[in-house]
């Protein structure tokens, strides 16, 4: 079942090649995004529209993926000293590290290069490589700050301004974007339909204080 499906209530049911199909697809998106997110900080491109200005959102999970980090680092070498007489253990198994650490970098990178962004032409939602959400003026509705805080939450899930997608991070979000009408998004294989963005946002009154030179 999708996060979508978990949320609206239907239980499509995917056959077992349907479910191998997703799983192949989401992990090639991954990888990708991992890899463009390494190039884009080494040639320092940043994903923010001409014009406006970037907001990160990853403070809340820094100290965990540093510790990940720094851990399967360190972990290499001593892998490598235990396994050092047997090359056809240690050769995959230290090019299996150096991906490991090489990928949790990308992932941290994917936040720092694809910030949230708001410019003249509206609110660019992110989360990492795996969502972009783009909101023009013209369906921004309000803009607020507003805390929640939920374990285990579905990414979409019905409120009292309709479907709202929530980019978590930690289980929480500091602002709330309600629209004037549906906009489409892509959540992996899926299009979707929402009527409201939470997401967290790192310079809350920063972010606040750009938006109100658009929006009144």
């Amino acid at each position: 079942m999708t996060e979508l499906a978990a949320s609206t209530g239907a239980a499509p049911r995917r056959t077992v090649l349907q479910r191998i199909g997703w799983l192949v697809r989401a992990a090639w998106r991954a990888e990708v995004g991992i890899w463009q997110s390494l190039y884009r900080w080494i040639l320092r491109r940043p994903r923010v529209p001409r014009g406006a200005s970037g907001f990160t959102y990853h403070s809340p999970v820094l100290t965990i993926l540093v510790i990940f980090i720094v851990l399967s680092a360190v972990e290499i070498p001593i892998v490598d000293l235990i396994v050092h007489d047997w090359p056809w253990v240690r050769i995959p198994l230290l090019a299996l590290g150096i991906w490991g650490v090489t990928w949790m970098i990308g992932l941290l990178l994917s936040y720092l290069t694809r910030p949230h962004a708001v410019g003249p032409d509206g609110i660019r939602a992110r989360l990492g490589a795996d969502v972009d959400v783009n909101l023009t003026w013209d369906a921004v509705a309000t803009v607020e700050k507003s805390r929640d805080v939920l374990e285990k939450a579905p990414k979409i899930r019905d409120e009292t301004h309709g479907r709202t997608l929530a980019l978590r991070m930690q289980n929480e979000t500091n602002v709330l974007v309600t629209l004037e009408k549906p906009v489409t998004t892509r959540l992996g294989d899926d299009t979707v339909e929402v009527d409201a963005v939470r997401l967290w946002v790192d310079d809350l009154d920063g972010f606040m204080s750009a938006v109100r030179t658009h929006i009144p």
